[in-house]
């Protein structure tokens, strides 16, 4: 009998911990094999001074975080697709021609497709069609994830990837409207702009929260919320851990323990009801 698998399928170090890492951890308990694909090692990612402490550069100190998330959520195996973060939109770095927009989606998909066809899973995973927030490295993956899921059973599509295979399902992570619309109207009281968020307050959240996804999946992480804290407190370097970032934090912290996805292969059918697991 095949051993159930997971692939995750994301764009930097800590997209695994600060999103989907709940369900990561909890089906690597349940003894499922999970596996995560990166598309980068973070290299655009704001790194403070004494971080760095140690490493040759913020690709290596960002790989080394998201190893020890990894170990922490219980992943089987991470790889690394080798492209450069392609940072947010309007950046330098989106003109780098290592960057991860630089390379077409079919180029990306076939590298995809070679480890779907290897690693056989059940389940895809990525992020949502914008990406969660827009990132453009988040949207570009979601695009190149969905074709490599599309074709991975077609001999005529990469044949150089390996033999075909098919997995079961594919599933895209959305963020919770309902606590997103919650968010953006109770920052302002903490005096954030809805506008301006993140870091680098280049996250227009007031925007994102206007966007529905439907939610096919909840993944109840409760009983799993302290892996992914210690998942996220191995990215320092980017604010962790997740559940002492600000405002943020806050409402994870008190409104979190759903993580929720939209299914986007096979087909929902008519008269669908909310799920607590995956089609596998």
């Amino acid at each position: 009998m095949k051993q159930n698998s997971i692939l995750a399928v994301l764009a930097h170090p800590d997209d695994e911990s600060f999103g989907m890492g709940g369900t990561l951890a909890l089906y690597a308990q349940k003894g499922w094999d999970v596996y995560l694909v990166c598309a980068t090692r973070g290299e655009a990612g704001e790194v403070r001074p004494e971080h760095l402490a140690g490493f040759a550069s913020i690709a290596e100190l960002r790989e080394s975080e998201l190893l020890c998330a990894a170990a922490k959520l219980g992943l089987k195996k991470v790889f690394f697709l080798g492209f450069r973060d392609s940072g947010m939109p309007g950046s330098p770095d989106n003109q780098n021609p290592d960057a991860q927009i630089s390379h077409s989606i079919d180029e990306v998909a076939g590298k995809v497709v070679a480890y779907i066809r290897e690693l056989r899973p059940n389940v895809v995973l990525t992020f949502d069609p914008i990406g969660g927030y827009r990132h453009p490295d988040h949207i570009h993956i979601h695009q190149a994830t969905v074709l490599a899921f599309e074709r991975a059973g077609d001999p005529a599509f990469h044949p150089e990837s390996g033999a075909v295979f098919q997995p079961a399902s594919l599933y895209f992570q959305v963020l919770p409207h309902t606590f997103l619309r919650l968010m953006v109207k109770l920052m302002p009281l903490f005096g954030k702009n809805p506008h301006k968020f993140g870091r680098n307050g280049d996250i227009d959240m007031q925007a994102i929260a206007e966007i529905h996804f439907p939610t096919h999946v909840k993944i109840d992480i409760r009983t799993i919320l302290d892996k992914k804290e210690a998942a996220g407190s191995c990215h320092s370097s980017q604010g962790g851990p997740l559940f002492a970032r600000g405002i943020a934090g806050y409402f994870i912290k008190r409104l979190g323990g759903i993580e929720e996805y939209m299914q986007a292969q096979p087909p929902v059918q008519p008269g669908w009801k909310v799920a607590d697991d995956f089609i596998s």
